[in-house]
């Protein structure tokens, strides 16, 4: 047997939305040309079809793996940059392995790669190699197969939302279904639902927005007040 490889990324930083997932995986190097026949790429890269598809082909390939669900109220809650929350979940994630790696590759979150990877590294309580690059996902088979378990988990995340809620879109603010979803919903309960993230830039704006249209139209009953 070769050595064992790990790769690590996440899914879903960036939505209003949902949840973040985080995804850290390891295989025996000797496994990784089966991960690359099987088509292993970017997530980013695959149909959500072609995802769901290899998501137990990935697994059935994989000495260990560790799937970790950040909720909105986890995501508002923390204490520290967005940076230093992936920072200390990617290495729980590590650390949760049963199976140590010899090697760890990181889709790296900081515009300065090594400072990344070294962060983590400082936080791991086994010894590796640790390679952290950007679009990690896209060079490092590891990293790929992580990142469509990450995807994977997060689709079907916002699914089982859609048939809570209704028609929510992506999750992300350039979605105009998302933010439709975001406005429809605060005029009708006067507050966001908990699978929306509130330290977002965007609910702030809509909140913004829709209050002050609120007292608007409160100013406008009240000049008829006589």
């Amino acid at each position: 047997m070769g050595r064992k490889i790990a790769g690590i990324d996440e899914a879903g930083r960036g939505p209003v939305i949902g949840p973040m997932v985080i995804a850290a995986v390891v295989v025996d190097e000797e496994k990784l040309k089966s991960l690359e026949e099987l088509g292993v790429r970017d997530s980013k890269k695959l149909t959500p079809g072609r995802r769901e598809r290899l998501f137990d082909e990935i697994i059935a390939q994989l000495d260990d793996y560790v799937i970790i669900e950040l909720w909105p109220e986890e995501i508002d809650s923390r204490e520290v940059t967005l940076n230093e929350f992936e920072v200390e979940n990617f290495s729980k994630a590590l650390n949760s392995l049963k199976v140590k790696p010899d090697v760890v590759y990181i889709d790296a979150a900081d515009v300065k790669e090594g400072r990344f990877g070294e962060a983590i590294g400082k936080l791991l309580k086994f010894k590796a190699e640790i390679v952290a690059e950007h679009r990690a996902d896209d060079k490092f088979v590891p990293v790929s197969a992580a990142s469509i378990l990450a995807k994977v988990v997060r689709d079907r995340a916002i699914e089982k939302l859609k048939e809570e809620y209704g028609e929510i879109g992506s999750g992300y603010p350039s979605d105009p279904r998302t933010r439709d979803f975001l406005e429809r919903y605060y005029r009708e309960h006067g507050d966001f639902p908990p699978i929306v993230r509130r330290t977002w830039k965007t609910v702030e704006k809509i909140r913004k927005k829709l209050e002050s249209e609120r007292k608007g139209s409160q100013l406008t009953l009240d000049s008829f007040v006589v």
